[in-house]
């Protein structure tokens, strides 16, 4: 079944969406895990260490041992961390550059953003993990360099909770858009939810294995991007 929304933004969301969640809750957490006490001795991350302290409860004289542990227990549940993906994206984006780790696309996705792009739509991203993974994520896929397709990039620090209607005001505004010519694409019903209150399209991506797999979802559904034709 094909959704035939009308819009002149497509953001997308990554986990469960354009990618595999098994992949960065798998491979990509795996690299983390070993190198978050070192990086919280970082004076680049001193503020997220911090944020990090705060918000798992520790004590303020905590060691980076205590907090990496807290931050791994975090980790084990999936937690959506501003602090964490903050220090999981430095830790990324420094292992895509060394070629250690690799992203992972669904198939349907890159030629798909690429005929959006092609078609004239603006393409941007938002998600939970922090801008600096992002953009090594979508520079380093497997099908060749997408992040030259995407304008904007948007996480929990610069745009708010996925949950939250006013980050997507937030968003609309900062791409200067009206917020019924922005089309979300995600793979959770609160974010779709959440995008719809603020007055944006959306397409719910309900993708075989992926953890919101089955989910009632407000408004359009697809199984792939190749189920959406945007039309201007």
């Amino acid at each position: 079944m094909t959704v035939t929304p009308s819009a002149d933004v497509v953001v997308l969301d990554i986990e469960g969406t354009t990618s595999e969640a098994g992949f960065i809750l798998g491979d990509l957490y795996d690299y983390a895990r070993p190198r978050l006490e070192e990086a919280l001795g970082r004076e680049s991350l001193r503020a997220a260490r911090a944020d990090a302290i705060a918000e798992t409860g520790l004590p303020a004289g905590a060691s980076d041992s205590e907090i990496a542990d807290a931050l791994r227990a975090l980790m084990a549940t999936d937690v959506k961390s501003t602090p964490l993906k903050t220090i999981q994206g430095v830790i990324w984006a420094e292992g895509f550059a060394a070629g250690e780790i690799t992203s992972q696309f669904f198939d349907d996705v890159p030629p798909r953003v690429r005929a959006w792009a092609d078609q004239g739509l603006r393409i941007a991203v938002y998600s939970s993990g922090s801008v600096a993974s992002q953009q090594p994520w979508f520079r380093h896929a497997p099908q060749g360099d997408l992040s030259t397709l995407v304008e904007a990039w948007f996480d929990t620090v610069n745009a708010g909770g996925k949950k939250d209607a006013s980050s997507y005001a937030t968003i609309a505004e900062a791409l200067g858009v009206a917020p019924a010519r922005a089309l979300f694409l995600t793979d959770h019903p609160e974010e779709v939810a959440a995008a719809r209150a603020a007055g944006w399209q959306t397409v719910a991506l309900d993708r075989a294995g992926e953890p919101w797999a089955g989910a009632a979802f407000d408004g359009p559904v697809a199984h792939t991007f190749d189920e959406i034709e945007i039309a201007r």
